[in-house]
């Protein structure tokens, strides 16, 4: 008897030596933030009480990244603020109406602000990624630009300043006729939001708080368009209100003035015009493909090392710190490699001991000794180096990425192909033919079959005929390996407050030597000790006398039994009852939609599944089809809801269908915008598809219900149409520009998390 250890079932490693790991886990529902800082500080504290030379660091922090992410979504934010700011100072002409529109901004903040407070909403990439200070201000330069307009005519026709009394039925009739377009416009850009907060599962945890930011912003910029707005123009305007409009609305009159004619004098040629372009882009949206969202880049990316099964614990930490040392000594990019290796000793996160997550960490770019020199060439020769390490294959991914993936289908990588069945022979040659396929796909990488078999396992065959003889049954004979082998506990040690358990098992160098085992005792009862198996055969058995009466004797293991090393499963997978098989492959150069399209054409064509044998696909791509189906319900919903609203609006179809019709030919530039710039469509795209359906609409409201205005008052058709494009002209100018100059920091944007707000922007 002697103080051991424990079985180890797990390792970690650092730049190629082994330490101790710990992982701080978060409640559901905290702010990995705040909770992170905190773990900070009191690190600090532990550090104090370590013994000398011992030293915890925290090698991985997820404040890092979120920190960088907020810090993109702040820059953008400011600068698209800035950008909204001038343009309403360049159309309006008068300083004082672009700084009461622009306090709109900070007002919806705030009150945005108390609504994520009140919903839960902490303020991160994915809440704050959708907000345009430009939609946000929309109806608040609708009302400002009348209330100006409405202010200089009404000078004009006094020919003198306006008292404080003449100046409030202004601002007051004007923000009337503006009030009706405006609260149906904002409702129609809140309602297209709906179908955001359809979205179930992995997606709607992502969206539902962009969308609900959004909607807030927009509540509470349209409250104070109507209150706020119309007090502060009547108060503060004054009467330095000239009719002379600026530079800029002269020049944009001067351009468009005789576009307008010529539209109207070839109405049919610039509807077929705009019907081809609406199909055109139908056809180019199809060519653009597809992916769920962008790929966030984390900075730092993640490499999972995978070793022949049965590769023991020692060794692949061995060939662990081998991979570690190489990154070290070749890269100077990277700054740490930490890895885990098996699993740990609360096993959130079971691995065998031949599997490693390594995590590597990188210095800043700034740092880099080749400033050129872009991330995804640091991972492609780093790729390339651990490739010549042999005896191991590898998955690349990022920290954050691979374990999403993991959680959310159970495989690692970008996408999967599950191969569903009864027969593990059957499955595994289909998982190798569907691997054989995935790897001549354009864009295919680690494509990897799911090590299901090769770890060597020792089978201890019981003879059930000879242990009947020896008076044993299966289950003494299964409990003595048992104990001798994996262990047994037989009590408890006390040291202090602390407590061990004693277990009797064989020493570690017999428990891996089969001949060991062989020889292992096996306690025979009293009467069969006593009597031996000469009652049954008459002859001594060959493991040494026979005990007196009473007194327990022995046999060898390999009197009753055989033993053999061979091949078993390495592991059985089972999804919703049957068992599967899993080939990965990670997707580079190319959408996610495009790749599994090409992959499922090819696999109907030269891989045929046994009958009673399927498959599904997996990772990411679960998700954008789950996201499609779901859109493809809500979205028509929502633009029905749409047009009912313009029917209430105008009491009739045909307005409604005219303003209706701005949908179609704004989302022609959308489509545009991202097949220029390579972007395929993905859920933040649809979210900015979104956003321009309102916006464009919103547009339309205020020029169509100026227009009608103009006819009930006597006007002609022709005269009303020249008439309210050319005074709506500046409105429906700044509205759109706002709502598109604002997103304009986040197109070009290249921080943490610009890649996921790109496209949102772009359309």
């Amino acid at each position: 008897v002697g103080i051991g250890q424990e079985l180890r079932t797990g390792a970690a490693t650092d730049n190629g030596r082994e330490v101790v790991l710990g992982t701080v886990f978060m409640l559901i529902g905290e702010n990995s933030r705040v909770v992170s800082q905190a773990v900070a500080r009191r690190m600090e504290e532990i550090n104090r009480t370590l013994p000398a030379g011992v030293e915890a660091i925290p090698v991985y922090d997820r404040t890092v990244l979120v920190d960088k992410a907020i810090a993109t979504v702040k820059k953008n934010l400011l600068e698209g603020a800035v950008l909204v700011i001038v343009v309403l100072f360049l159309f309006l002409g008068n300083l004082r109406a672009a700084l009461i529109t622009a306090l709109v901004i900070p007002l919806s903040m705030l009150f945005t602000f108390t609504g994520m407070v009140h919903q839960k909403v902490s303020a991160n990439l994915m809440s704050l990624g959708a907000l345009d200070f430009g939609i946000i201000v929309d109806g608040a330069v609708v009302i400002v630009e009348n209330c100006v307009r409405r202010l200089a005519h009404a000078r004009m026709h006094h020919g003198r300043r306006l008292t404080l009394r003449e100046r409030f039925d202004e601002v007051f009739a004007a923000s009337q006729e503006a009030r009706r377009p405006l609260l149906f416009g904002q409702l129609i850009i809140m309602i297209v939001y709906l179908p955001i907060f359809a979205l179930s599962g992995v997606e709607g945890k992502m969206f539902h708080p962009m969308a609900m930011t959004v909607v807030i912003a927009l509540l509470g910029a349209m409250i104070l368009s109507i209150t706020f707005i119309p007090a502060a123009v009547a108060l503060f305007i004054g009467n330095q209100v000239a009719e002379k409009e600026n530079r800029l609305m002269l020049w944009a009159k001067k351009g468009y003035e005789p576009l307008l004619e010529r539209a109207l004098g070839a109405k049919a040629v610039v509807a077929t015009i705009a019907v081809i372009a609406v199909v055109l882009s139908g056809l180019l949206a199809t060519r653009l493909g597809s992916e769920f969202i962008p790929s966030l880049n984390e900075g730092d990316f993640a490499v999972q090392a995978l070793r022949i099964p049965g590769t023991s614990l020692t060794q692949s930490v061995a060939m662990q710190q081998q991979l570690e040392r190489t990154l070290k000594a070749k890269f100077p990019e990277i700054r740490r490699v930490f890895a885990r290796t098996g699993t740990a000793e609360i096993a959130s996160d079971p691995m065998p001991p031949n599997i490693s997550d390594a995590y590597v960490m990188l210095e800043p770019e700034s740092e880099w000794p080749e400033p050129r020199r872009t991330r995804q060439e640091l991972v492609e020769a780093v790729q390339a180096e651990v490739g010549r390490i042999p005896g191991n294959a590898y998955e690349f991914s990022q920290p954050i990425q691979l374990r999403f993936n993991e959680l959310v289908s159970g495989v690692r990588a970008d996408v999967a192909v599950k191969v569903f069945g009864d027969d593990m022979e059957v499955l595994n040659e289909t998982a190798r033919d569907i691997e054989r396929v995935l790897k001549s796909i354009d864009g295919a990488a680690e494509v990897n079959v799911e090590q299901t078999t090769g770890l060597p396992v020792l089978t201890v065959n019981i003879d059930r005929e000879k242990t009947t003889r020896y008076g044993l049954n299966v289950a003494d004979v299964q409990a003595t390996i048992a104990t001798a082998i994996g262990g047994r506990e037989a009590g408890t040690l006390f040291e202090g407050d602390r407590r061990f358990d004693i277990v009797v098992r064989l020493p570690e160098r017999l428990r891996g030597d089969p001949e060991a085992i062989r020889r292992l005792p096996i306690a025979l009862p009293p009467t069969a000790a006593a009597l031996g198996p000469a009652a049954a055969t008459g002859a001594t058995p060959a493991g040494g006398a026979v005990a007196g009466a009473g007194r327990v004797g022995f046999i060898p293991l390999s009197e009753v039994a055989t033993l053999a090393l061979a091949p078993g499963p390495n592991q059985v997978s089972r999804e919703d009852g049957k068992r599967r098989v899993v080939v990965s492959a990670n997707v580079r150069g190319r959408d996610l939609g495009s790749f599994v399209a090409e992959a499922e054409a090819a696999l109907a064509r030269q891989v045929k599944v046994p009958t009673g044998y399927w498959t599904t696909w997996g990772g990411q791509y679960q998700n954008l089809q789950s996201a499609t189906q779901r859109l493809r319900i809500v979205v028509p919903v929502s633009l029905a809801l749409v047009f009912a609203l313009l029917y209430a609006m105008f009491g009739n179809l045909k307005d409604g269908l005219i303003v209706f019709t701005g949908i179609p030919f704004a989302l022609t530039g959308g489509i545009l915008a991202l097949w220029l710039r390579d972007i395929p469509l993905s859920i933040t795209a649809a979210v900015g598809f979104i956003a321009l359906s309102g916006v464009a609409v919103l547009n339309g409201l205020v020029m169509i219900a100026f227009v009608r205005n103009l006819r009930e008052g006597g006007a002609t058709l022709d005269r009303a149409i020249r008439e309210g494009a050319l005074t709506r002209l500046r409105p429906v100018l700044m509205t759109a520009l706002v709502a598109s100059l604002g997103f304009v920091p986040m197109a070009i944007a290249t921080g943490t998390g610009a890649e996921v707000q790109r496209p949102l922007a772009t359309v």
